[in-house]
């Protein structure tokens, strides 16, 4: 059985909101932001979850928006 740190579930529902929504605002893409940075080491998981989310962005099936 695998246990998820909470920053993780923050994380997780970032992402499920942000690919629902199909945007990043940039007040989330701080918090999400800070939430990385503020690690002194990410999961795998976390850094999956990131990738996919600058991959969507450059793909263009996220927009960022103001």
């Amino acid at each position: 059985m695998t246990s998820t740190s909470p920053s993780t579930s923050t994380l997780v529902s970032i992402a499920d909101q942000i690919f629902a929504d199909r945007r990043i605002t940039r007040p989330v893409q701080r918090d999400l932001m800070q939430l990385l940075l503020g690690k002194a080491q990410i999961s795998s998981q976390e850094k999956a979850l990131a990738q996919s989310i600058f991959d969507a962005i450059q793909q263009g099936r996220l927009r960022v928006v103001d």
